[in-house]
């Protein structure tokens, strides 16, 4: 949540930040603002509630000028959406801005007596004043101080008003990447808003400050003593940031799918089969867990759940998909013979982190299956698989759940080599198929328009049930998810048997029905279904695998044949699928596709 950016060098600060701002919207985008360091000594502050794009209005129109600054875009958590709550907040000689929540807000107002000193309802305000309180002249000193009384998750930018062109950063889960740029330094929440300045950066460290000048970085541990660092190089095409002329990222993001999940795929075969040698993921690791325990929020959750599917059909291993946010609580039973695997597109989930330390705590092995090198989740697990994605910046994800995807099946195909489940030939013949599915998607995206007409007919629907068995229920969760966060349809995702144990109650002419039928085994049974729900008046939308046959006099809303492939590889097709259809609704609707309301990408608070 929220998204910070820092700049000090000899270029013009502002647009540096804002158009940092601009791509760190995805993070939030409630209110926005910019602290410049101005020649004279003094700090100056443009906010306002609303988007990037007023911001940049306000920051013309006030003219500040200066070569060091720092930035924030907003999702919302203390204090509602105003201009007084928008950051940057200064008290006294502070300036800074934060990612992350304060805990402990309340105590430190009656601790440090700022009831009456506030300008704002919000923690971040608080943690200004707290640093504010211990400074002296020793930023480095003030800053160890404050954030030792500080509880929560923080990721801090700072600047203090008698040093000028000095930018500090300290954090405590929530991340700062930091790089060397534009005859400067900078830092960020995400490595996408330095990709057009530079290709090195270093992941802030937790509890160390970091202090960029225009010259060079430095870093502290809480000691005071210089600490080093390693630098990363960005690993993707800086163009992919952009929108590409599309009119929005999650339709650049869907086009960018058979691309994508190829580099993910096609890295690890090696002679013609599944091989992850190369992610520095040992066989041992495969071979030797007696069961596994996915973690994950969301979509990626979603990617689990299809991942236990291959994983118990082809593997036979036993494999919980659990909920990050309900893992620790749940008093999950994890041991030295489980292997827990945590997805997260930006590995900076903080359910999912907190769920990583908690396994370990109990003696599991952890396997990160993340999009983002360096990123928290990465590194506080024991093994990291790097999907390919590249930047996501719509909120709804894409193609950080299909890459995500293609990781579990690279990782089932091999667990079901390494234990003995497949022979070489059975491996090859995996393999073989699941390096097609950048064919079969691309063949979804060659016949978008279909499903853009087919999406008509829910355009304005209230409610919508999705309905499927099998993996295809798996999935259609993922796309029911897709539906209600961007086109904000209510929308549920059932297993079709289960309709008539309760749901089939709320099936009317009103009520229209998205079934998914790519199962082989299941395919009889879910025409019967199928038409339960018809003969109660309720229109039908059918995804099916273009192999099967269907019933020619029915009557249906729409019908979009998808690729055929081996029945378990059928999810990716399909996914792409039920991507486009929530895309084109929302598209269709006239709303923000990028940005729901209420909603952003990375969640870094509980």
């Amino acid at each position: 949540m929220c998204g910070i950016i820092g700049y000090t060098g000899e270029k013009e600060a502002e647009d540096i930040l804002v158009d940092g701002l601009e791509i760190l919207e995805y993070r939030g985008y409630d209110s926005a603002g910019i602290a410049l360091c101005q020649a004279d000594g003094s700090v100056r502050i443009s906010k306002c509630a609303g988007r990037v794009k007023e911001l940049r209005a306000l920051c013309k129109e006030a003219g500040f000028r200066g070569t060091c600054g720092i930035g924030h875009t907003r999702w919302a958590t203390h204090g509602g959406v105003s201009d007084a709550n928008a950051h940057p907040h200064q008290f006294g000689k502070v300036t800074l801005t934060h990612n992350g929540i304060i805990e402990n807000y309340r105590s430190l107002i009656q601790r440090y007596g700022l009831e009456d000193k506030l300008h704002s309802q919000t923690d971040s305000e608080v943690a200004a004043a707290v640093i504010a309180h211990f400074y002296n002249g020793d930023p480095l000193a003030a800053i160890r101080k404050a954030v030792l009384k500080l509880k929560g998750t923080f990721a801090l930018s700072i600047i203090f008003e008698d040093i000028p062109g000095a930018i500090f950063a300290v954090r405590n889960v929530s991340p700062v990447v930091i790089g060397r740029a534009v005859q400067g330094s900078m830092l960020a929440s995400d490595v996408t808003a330095l990709g057009q300045y530079t290709k090195k950066y270093f992941v802030l460290p937790e509890f160390h400050v970091a202090v960029l000048k225009k010259e060079g970085i430095e870093l502290y541990d809480m000691s005071g003593e210089a600490a080093s660092w390693e630098w990363m190089t960005v690993d993707w095409d800086v163009d992919r940031s952009g929108k590409g002329g599309y009119p929005f990222y999650m339709e650049k993001e869907i086009m960018e799918q058979p691309e994508v999940i190829g580099e993910t795929i096609a890295s690890r075969i090696r002679e013609g089969i599944p091989d992850l040698s190369g992610d520095g993921i040992p066989d041992s690791l495969l071979a030797d867990c007696k069961r596994i325990s996915v973690v994950a929020c969301g979509t990626a959750m979603h990617a689990g759940l299809v991942g236990k599917a291959l994983m118990q059909s082809l593997v036979r291993i036993h494999m919980d998909v659990e909920l990050a946010s309900e893992f620790m609580y749940a008093d999950a039973i994890v041991d030295e013979d489980t292997l827990v695997i945590a997805i997260s597109q930006s590995g900076e989930t903080i359910d999912t982190l907190e769920a990583v330390k908690y396994a370990k705590k109990n003696g599991a092995k952890t396997l990160a299956v993340v999009n983002v090198r360096g990123s928290s989740v990465a590194r506080a697990s024991d093994y990291a698989f790097y999907t390919n994605a590249g930047p996501e910046i719509a909120v709804a994800s894409t193609k950080a759940y299909t890459t995500q995807l293609a990781a579990l099946y690279l990782l089932t195909g091999r667990m079901a080599y390494v234990r003995g489940r497949f022979g070489r030939e059975d491996a090859e013949r995996f393999a073989k198929e699941l390096l097609r599915t950048p064919e079969a998607i691309q063949a979804v995206l060659d016949r978008r328009e279909e499903i853009h007409y087919i999406a008509r007919s829910i355009l304005n629907a209230k409610d919508v049930f999705m309905m499927g068995r099998g993996l295809d229920y798996s999935i259609l969760l993922e796309g029911s998810l897709k539906l209600k966060e961007i086109s904000y349809i209510h929308s549920e995702a059932y297993a079709s048997g289960e309709l008539k144990h309760g749901t089939i109650a709320l099936i009317t002419e009103d009520t229209p029905v998205v079934a998914v039928v790519t199962q082989g085994k299941l395919q009889s049974k879910e025409f019967s279904n199928i038409k339960e729900v018809q003969s109660r008046g309720a229109g039908v939308i059918l995804f099916i695998k273009e192999t099967f046959d269907m019933d020619r006099n029915a009557s249906w809303d729409g019908v979009f044949r998808l690729p055929a492939m081996e029945d378990g590889f059928m999810v990716m097709p399909a996914s792409v699928a039920l991507q486009l259809l929530a895309y084109y609704v929302s598209l269709d609707k006239g709303l923000d596709v990028d940005k729901p309301r209420n909603l952003a990408k990375v969640v870094t608070v509980e």
